[in-house]
């Protein structure tokens, strides 16, 4: 993980202590970018300090931090233990545990000289919110002190009549992350870990084939569990519409819904405009997910199709791209547990198992005439078509002004299915949101 940068004198402001800002300590105190870390509990933990060592310390999933970093020699890297201020030292870097406010615009990142925090507490993501929100709100913590947030989870307007804040963006390091502008924009969401990794499947093939030819698009999560899923089954809290997160984890392959064909919108603005569903499973891992990812492709030739070689070509070629390390491409075997804390990769492409399917799909187009002309006589604007539908849609007549047969177009679709793993915690979404974090302070 270790990227040998300098650390400069600047504080770091996490808020939360869940799995993302758990590992977000772990990232920045190996990392040492930030002189100071400040994480924000808002309540307290455990009965004294050492609690909250031994919290941020081992882990069900990555084990020890200092086994992490450092292997299995290593001895125990928290150390300093100060109660009366809520200090230690993690691997070097001074840590200060905040335990009195929930609400972020009571925090007082000013007083602790905090510019950047991350909001990992997933309460906090609807931009449009008001820094006076008795529940709270991300731009509470501007007006505590900090210049710049960025969120940990995609941003979400309760109000579906509000428009997003001309000062929020989301971003995807290496896919969009130049459309923050930091005389702009204040508050930053970094995607999700699923939409993070979807970009880094469709950006090669959109490059290389262009939008045009990208008829539609589907995509399936194959999920790790997350913590909104419950360990053993519970009655729905009230007004719940999603029964099946009230299941118990352990046991059961869950359906549930993903905004990431939303969310990619965002980040790559040509797929608005192609059709496109995204659908998610969980399944009983701590980490490690899956996307399926199936593209429908306007081929030019049933002789030369579009073949898994091509496909496979397009993703080898666009890893040298990202020479951070976010696109992998591999033809090994691989499953869940192969890509648990694999540093820095959005997508760990499966070259082995992707596969594809070209066939003729057959257009009647004197139906597709009907419509265009029964829109026009309704005075409604016709739908734009690559082809002159009026010249080769036209059903012909003979002498006599009998129909002949109905013309049908034949175009060559290729059907592609990529399959991306990616570690939905620290390997591929938290080192991310950490490269996004300290990209963001460089700029202040």
């Amino acid at each position: 993980m270790s990227r040998h940068e300098q650390m400069v004198p600047m504080k770091l402001g996490i808020n939360g202590l869940g799995r993302i800002a758990k590992l977000s300590i772990w990232h920045h105190a190996e990392r040492k970018f930030f002189s100071e870390l400040f994480v924000n509990i808002g309540r307290g933990v455990g009965t004294q300090l050492e609690d909250i060592a031994r919290f941020v310390e081992k882990d069900s999933t990555y084990g020890a931090l200092h086994t992490f970093l450092y292997g299995c020699r290593a001895s125990r890297v928290i150390e300093e233990l100060n109660e009366k201020d809520g200090s230690m030292r993690i691997n070097g870097v001074k840590t200060t545990f905040l335990r009195k406010h929930r609400n972020p615009s009571a925090i007082g990142w000013r007083e602790h000289g905090v510019e950047v925090v991350v909001d990992a507490s997933g309460a906090f993501v609807d931009p449009t919110a008001t820094p006076d929100d008795p529940k709270g709100s991300v731009r509470g913590h501007l007006v505590a002190g900090a210049k710049k947030v960025i969120v940990s989870a995609p941003f979400k307007i309760k109000d579906k009549s509000r428009e997003m804040p001309a000062d929020a963006v989301t971003t995807v390091m290496g896919i969009n992350d130049t459309d923050y502008n930091p005389k702009k924009h204040l508050v930053v969401s970094n995607a999700s870990c699923t939409t993070t990794c979807l970009s880094y499947m469709v950006k090669p093939l959109l490059d290389y084939f262009g939008p045009q030819r990208i008829l539609s698009a589907s995509m399936t999560t194959v999920h790790a569990a997350t913590s909104s899923q419950q360990v053993l089954d519970r009655a729905p809290k009230t007004g719940a519409t999603d029964l099946r997160k009230n299941r118990s984890v352990f046991n059961n392959i869950i359906l549930t819904s993903t905004g990431a064909a939303k969310a990619l919108g965002l980040v790559i603005p040509e797929m608005k405009r192609i059709g496109f569903i995204a659908e998610s499973v969980r399944v009983p891992v701590t980490t490690g997910s899956l996307i399926i990812l199936v593209m429908m492709i306007q081929d030019e030739s049933m002789r030369n199709p579009i073949n898994r070689e091509k496909v496979n070509g397009i993703y080898k070629q666009a890893v040298s791209h990202y020479p951070e390390g976010y696109l992998v491409y591999t033809e090994e075997q691989n499953v869940s547990a192969d890509i648990i804390g694999l540093p820095r990769a959005a997508a760990v492409i499966e070259g082995h198992e992707n596969h594809t399917r070209t066939s003729a799909v057959r257009i009647d187009m004197h139906h597709i005439m009907s419509a265009y002309e029964y829109m026009n006589a309704l005075g409604e604007t016709a739908p734009s078509a690559s082809l002159d539908i009026t010249q080769l849609a036209k059903p012909s007549t003979d002498a006599e002004g009998r129909a002949l047969p109905q013309r049908i177009l034949e175009v060559p679709v290729t059907q592609a299915v990529i399959y991306g793993w990616y570690d939905n915690e620290l390997g591929s979404y938290t080192n991310m949101l950490g490269d996004r974090t300290v990209s963001i302070a460089r700029m202040l």
